[in-house]
């Protein structure tokens, strides 16, 4: 029931920052912890960042951790991830993703995943 859509992507230079944001309808969305994944040219999907439902708990992969922020605002129904200090290894398709969950997650076993968003960085 729940529906989700990233926006934000595009053609960044190494070095440079990027928002991405995720619109959430169909659901309550303060039930939701929500995550970003991303999915790279002959690469897996990976986990990149989750927050919860209030916003009290967030976690990042390695990778990200220091350049990367994730957010939500509830009364706008939207989460955010700010990337800062692209890389080219940042390349990917960013998917947005939910989960009814209470506390810390670390965005296993998503319910709800968004269409994604192309982020393609240049060197």
């Amino acid at each position: 029931q729940v529906q989700l859509a990233e926006y934000g992507g595009g053609l960044v230079q190494a070095g440079a920052a990027q928002r991405l944001s995720c619109a959430a309808s169909g659901g309550t969305f303060r039930l939701y912890a929500m995550a970003w994944f991303r999915q790279a040219p002959g690469k897996e999907r990976e986990f990149v960042a989750a927050i919860s439902r209030g916003g009290a708990y967030t976690n990042y992969t390695d990778s990200v951790k220091g350049r990367f922020s994730i957010s939500r605002d509830n009364a706008k129904n939207r989460a955010f991830l700010q990337m800062n200090s692209l890389k080219s290894e940042d390349t990917a398709v960013y998917f947005c993703a939910a989960k009814n969950t209470l506390g810390a997650w670390y965005g296993d076993r998503p319910e709800y995943w968004g269409q994604g968003t192309q982020v393609t960085v240049s060197s």
